[in-house]
């Protein structure tokens, strides 16, 4: 499913027109993007959290060259369902 198709499927079951709900998930992705940018982690209750990890430093092997390179630590945006939402994607299989 795209960004399109949300908007389309949001914009049948509401009612309210495409532009306005394209709007409203633009701004909901970039207040994401930019919490997240801002070591906030983003809580949607029943949906989920949307959280800045952090990732060990770790040490890298280029095959080709045979040498190794040191990989600092960085943060990863992360996204981790909800309980709810993990057993509702669970009931489908």
């Amino acid at each position: 499913m795209t960004k399109a198709d949300i908007v389309s499927e949001i914009a049948k079951s509401t009612g309210i027109e495409k532009g306005t709900v394209l709007a409203c998930v633009e701004s909901l992705m970039n207040v994401i993007k930019i919490s997240l940018s801002n070591d906030e982690n983003v809580y949607l209750r029943g949906f989920g959290s949307f959280i800045v990890k952090t990732r060990a430093q770790k040490t890298a092997r280029n095959i080709s060259k045979n040498t190794t390179i040191i990989i600092p630590e960085h943060k990863i945006p992360a996204f981790k369902p909800a309980k709810v939402f993990l057993n509702n994607v669970a009931k489908k299989d």
